[in-house]
């Protein structure tokens, strides 16, 4: 289950017109698609954003994860996909020892209880960017998303509580050659799931883009 972890290599997908979406037969698979980081930039709708009525509880998880017959919830599948050295895996989907990669620290880590599934667009943030209109069952699916790498990441606990629910505007990786990476998984992920940036966040992205000419982003949208 194990993720390749390609620095430069994201996702990333346009924003169909609602009559492209509606054209899609019923079940059809959208197409991926690839753009560099400064396109899927020039794509992502900039809005002002509310957090009116936000409870964590309204996005379910961890739910049963992709597979329900393995014991294992979404966090503990996450961990088992990112690993670099597969834990062991005891009754009841209890993980021990294993190695993990954190990127947004660069930091190696054998201890999967010192280690958080970070929301690249954390719960806070999609509320405030669009998942305030959506239904319990897509903020769940939003929550548990294992169909785009980008989507949830296994990192340092002290690193996902530093960044907490702000976007980059407010918070970066502090390891600086994270910076392309994580931008163009915030981009993809907000892609994605059809979310916006506030203008101060869309302001910052172009910012850090500019380091970023090389970095390629390609993902499937969510249906």
């Amino acid at each position: 289950m194990a993720r390749s972890i390609a620095a430069l290599t994201l996702a990333f997908v346009p924003l169909a017109p609602a009559s492209a979406q509606a054209a899609q037969p019923s079940g059809a698979a959208l197409a991926a698609e690839v753009a560099n980081l400064v396109d899927a930039l020039n794509r992502l709708p900039v809005a002002d954003e509310s957090r009116t009525g936000y409870e964590r509880d309204a996005f379910k998880h961890w739910n049963k994860g992709l597979d329900p017959a393995d014991g294992c919830n979404t966090r503990n599948e996450v961990l088992q996909a990112e690993a670099t050295e597969l834990p062991t895996v005891a009754a009841g989907c209890k993980l021990s020892g294993g190695e993990w990669l954190s990127y947004y620290d660069g930091q190696e880590v054998n201890d999967p209880a010192k280690l958080d599934i970070d929301h690249m667009v954390p719960l806070a943030e999609a509320w405030d960017s669009g998942a305030s209109t959506w239904t319990a069952a897509r903020r769940e699916a939003y929550a548990n998303d294992q169909d785009a790498a980008a989507s949830l990441v296994a990192v340092t606990a002290r690193t996902n509580r530093s960044k907490a629910d702000q976007d980059p505007a407010q918070w970066m990786p502090p390891l600086p050659d994270a910076h392309c990476r994580y931008i163009g998984e915030w981009v993809a992920t907000k892609l994605r799931w059809g979310l916006t940036a506030d203008q101060a966040e869309a302001d910052a992205l172009e910012v850090y883009a500019e380091a970023c000419e090389t970095t390629v982003v390609h993902y499937t949208p969510a249906p």
